[in-house]
């Protein structure tokens, strides 16, 4: 009976934080106390790891515990901690050397027979056990491949708690002992929409192509049927694969969400989400009453946030995406803490002409319902997507059509669109011309000339742009030259980015 000392992960949003574990039985009235701001989750953690401590042949004696969880003033969520907090009493007690288990992270939530269980969130949480210096790091077994896909760490899998310590002994003798990492998931086949499929369109595709090279956000109005959502699912398909940071980052996201379709393998295709527009604020935005949890916007990081039937959302969801979509991350407060959360995500808004959802001497919405259905969407919140335009009916015309160009070639050309902005801002804090602020665009050596400025300067002394506005047109602008090949947008490249971004370029009857 003495004190003993290990490590655990906490999450804060998609963020880990390491937790050093002190456990120490005393004499007097069997009690347990565990102080460090834990959740209602992580203060039952006692009340299944005696029972399956004594299950797996390490009985605990009655007595008093105090288990202290630093540092203190972070908030302590989850299950996750239920191993950490098992090594520690085990080690306390003297079921394994207290020595051994020093300096070793443990992540997983124990049932009351002694196994070892999966929790969400393994991945960011090992990278924040590395990041804290840890080297060793002890998972349940099913999630173990999705450890190990960090860098730095040896990663043991674990089944249940007599593994643990037999592992611990072992480790205390200077001896080895085997855990197996669990077998590979058979390599899936993901089924990527093809461009292809998309009957007619053209302006439609055209706009897709740019708002893919730029990264730029994107507004279709037309019918039913029209093919907006086809559209809009095709995007992912053009977007290069995920690398590196941002392929990690994504992975960890869905790592919190418990939304991994393969645990030992990384995020490498963009993200698609489209949540239901019955969505709270909670579930596209993030948040929680207790935990902060991430929402659809942090989903789609670095992929596609998909809203159909935008003007159904709820105006203070729709209005909660002007945030991230300037900064690239949403902010939640607390009155206890500010959790960040990554959303750089590119925004694709598909709408009806009206609530009926027909459009001609068809509508039988009268002028002011039609007038206000448009109008949900505000206009800080439009002033913020880079491309709007219509789609239209499909026609007989379109079916006699020669195919479209499929997803293959377009995203080459996207690729190649892509590297030139690398090149560009290359030493700069931005890859994408979406990124790039305007006032790097509107002055030296990026400033255009006189005559490509004069339209846009048109636009704003009618009122028709606002400075952001022409900031996002000049960014379109310069995606258009760059898909081209050229060095400096032109005129036309300035005409047709004003054609895509104004609300007269969208037709609603």
């Amino acid at each position: 009976m003495g004190l003993a000392r290990t490590h655990a992960v906490t999450l804060s949003g998609v963020e880990g934080r390491l937790v050093t574990v002190e456990a120490q039985g005393a004499d007097g009235l069997p009690a347990t106390v565990m102080t460090g701001l834990a959740d209602s989750a992580c203060r039952q953690a006692p009340d299944r790891v005696r029972p399956a401590l004594r299950n797996c042949g390490m009985p605990v004696p009655p007595r008093r515990w105090t288990i202290n969880l630093s540092p203190a003033g972070v908030p302590k969520t989850g299950s996750g901690l239920d191993l950490s907090i098992a090594v520690a009493m085990m080690a306390a007690e003297g079921h394994v050397p207290a020595s051994a288990v020093a300096g070793v992270a443990h992540i997983g939530e124990v049932g009351l027979a002694g196994d070892v269980r999966r929790v969400p969130g393994v991945l960011p949480m090992v990278v924040a056990a590395v990041a804290g210096g840890v080297e060793e790091v002890l998972v349940a077994a099913d999630v173990a491949r999705e450890a190990a896909l960090v860098d730095g760490v040896r990663v043991h899998p674990v089944r249940t708690l007599t593994e643990v310590r037999s592992f611990f002994l072992a480790r205390a003798e200077g001896s080895g002992f085997d855990l197996a990492m669990p077998p590979a998931a058979p390599e899936p086949t993901p089924a990527v929409p093809d461009l292809g499929d998309v009957v007619g369109q053209a302006v439609a595709r055209q706009a897709l192509e740019i708002a893919a090279a730029g990264g730029h956000h994107l507004l279709l109005v037309g019918p039913p049927g029209a093919g907006k959502t086809m559209l809009a699912e095709r995007l992912p398909g053009l977007l290069p694969e995920l690398g590196g940071d941002d392929a990690l980052a994504v992975t960890a996201i869905h790592s919190v969400l418990g939304a991994l379709e393969a645990d030992d393998r990384m995020v490498c295709r963009p993200p698609f989400v489209a949540p239901h527009h019955t969505a709270s604020t909670a579930a596209v935005i993030g948040g929680g009453s207790r935990a902060v949890h991430p929402g659809a916007v942090s989903r789609a990081h670095h992929g596609v946030l998909f809203m159909d039937e935008s003007p159904e959302f709820r105006r203070d969801v729709l209005d909660g995406l002007r945030q991230p979509l300037e900064s690239g991350e949403v902010v939640i407060a607390r009155a206890d803490r500010h959790v960040r959360l990554p959303a750089r995500f590119q925004l694709v808004l598909a709408a009806n002409p009206c609530p009926c959802g027909s459009s001609g001497g068809q509508c039988v919405c009268t002028p002011f319902r039609r007038n206000g259905y448009l109008a949900r969407l505000s206009g800080p919140l439009l002033d913020r997507v880079d491309l709007k335009l219509g789609v239209n009916a499909v026609t007989r015309g379109d079916l006699a059509l020669p195919p479209g160009e499929p997803s293959a070639v377009v995203a080459a050309r996207v690729a190649l669109a892509r590297r030139r902005q690398q090149e560009r801002w290359g030493g700069l804090p931005f890859r994408l011309n979406s990124q790039v602020p305007g006032a790097l665009l509107r002055g030296a050596p990026w400033r255009l000339g006189s005559r490509e400025r004069r339209p846009l300067e048109t636009a704003m002394d009618r009122g028709a742009l606002t400075l952001r506005g022409l900031d996002r047109t000049l960014r379109v602008a310069w995606t258009l030259a760059d898909l081209r090949g050229a060095p400096r947008p032109e005129l036309d490249d300035v005409g047709l980015a004003l054609d895509l971004r104004t609300p007269t370029g969208v037709k609603v009857a």
